[in-house]
């Protein structure tokens, strides 16, 4: 019997190369629900293509923009909230694949797992917002979490067969950005266009800021934190500019297990698509004949302080992490708009972090409340 999998960000990076992993495994998977925003003409493709039963967008004039170019069809259009909502509790959706950038897809998320839906998680920010909430969540519903991060991923393939307890620390590699060899003198200087030149990875521009900040790679550490239940202590962040080894895992004993491959995310989409089972593909592989060099250099926290943000947020816990994330959310969409330089991006964070006044055991309704605080002060 096929799977059935809704997508929230189906016309994003992560969404689009999940349609193409749905797409070679016809037998097993298919495609029940999706949520996009406002591509009219990619999301009347994706309805075409893999006809869902219900799709949900941003709002009613794309709903109309969708529906006049689609003609007669069965499928069911929702719009914003509600319409994701639905998405995320589709009867029919064995999984859901996580893939909105940000924290607009946290109540939906939770949705889902309270619905028993399986979850293919890329939104790191589901973790970083609600972390504790989320996981007591997941465990009360007794669902499953595959995360599509390659580095997660990797730890993920790294632990199989492995006692939890025998983990010395995990190392969450990072490529480092398009300003990891730019002296932090020229931050000021650098615009968006500048930061979104991404030195290996192909990926949606939020997350591709967030990269150039190592913000992405301080998220990653609070996502392993409640992913493989270790203490910030255990959790290492190591600068690999080639991002051939994806993450490694050292053991008690000294030993080291490493996972490594091309940079194409569909292979670890589809290891999450699949349940973690190995199915052939066509994706390009790692070819070591042609590798020239692998190297590795800590991460300069100074210079990228937004690194040492998270691990600091995350350490502190309650509605702090809420606060950082939509700063950074705020601080980006400034930035991508010309009101903020590189070198102030971090600058802004900092502020608003320094300023809230901290909840440590919060409500859903007080982080929500933390998150829109934040917004509203960075703008």
């Amino acid at each position: 019997m096929k799977k059935g999998i809704a997508i929230l960000g189906s016309t994003g990076s992560i969404g689009k190369q999940t349609l193409e992993v749905v797409s070679i495994f016809p037998s097993s998977l298919t495609v029940v629900a999706l949520a996009a925003k406002d591509e009219v003409d990619l999301i009347v493709e994706q309805i075409k293509k893999f006809s869902p039963k219900i799709v949900s967008v941003a709002t009613a004039e794309v709903k109309q923009q969708v529906e006049a170019k689609l003609g007669a069809s069965k499928v069911q259009i929702m719009v914003g909230e509600e319409g994701l909502l639905k998405v995320a509790t589709e009867p029919t959706a064995k999984m859901v694949v996580v893939a909105i950038p940000g924290s607009l897809c946290l109540v939906p998320t939770l949705e889902a797992v309270k619905s028993k839906k399986d979850l293919a998680l890329a939104t790191k920010e589901v973790l970083v917002v609600a972390g504790d909430l989320f996981m007591q969540e997941v465990k009360a519903a007794g669902v499953k979490v595959f995360p599509i991060d390659s580095e997660h991923s990797a730890i993920v393939q790294c632990l199989k067969g492995e006692d939890p307890k025998t983990i010395k620390k995990i190392v969450l590699t990072a490529s480092g950005g398009p300003f990891l060899k730019t002296p932090i003198e020229k931050f000021a200087q650098m615009t968006a266009k500048d930061a979104l030149k991404h030195p290996t990875w192909k990926m949606g521009p939020k997350i591709t800021i967030d990269s150039s900040t190592l913000m992405n790679k301080g998220f990653e550490v609070m996502e392993a934190h409640y992913l493989f239940g270790l203490d910030y202590s255990k959790i290492e962040v190591l600068v690999h500019p080639q991002s051939i080894i994806h993450s490694m895992v050292e053991f008690v004993d000294g030993s080291v297990k490493a996972q490594l491959g091309a940079a194409d995310m569909r292979v670890p989409i589809q290891y999450a698509l699949l349940e973690e089972k190995r199915s052939a593909n066509h994706w390009p592989s790692l070819n070591f004949a042609k590798l020239t060099q692998m190297t590795f250099q800590e991460p300069d926290k100074q210079k990228f302080p937004c690194l040492q943000y998270a691990y600091d947020a995350g350490k502190v816990g309650g509605t702090l992490p809420a606060v950082l994330n939509a700063a950074n959310e705020a601080a980006i969409k400034l930035f991508l708009r010309g009101k903020l330089n590189f070198a102030q991006l971090p600058q802004r964070i900092n502020e608003i972090m320094t300023r809230h006044q901290n909840k440590k055991t919060p409500t859903l309704a007080d982080i929500l409340e933390a998150d829109n605080w934040a917004r509203a002060e960075v703008n």
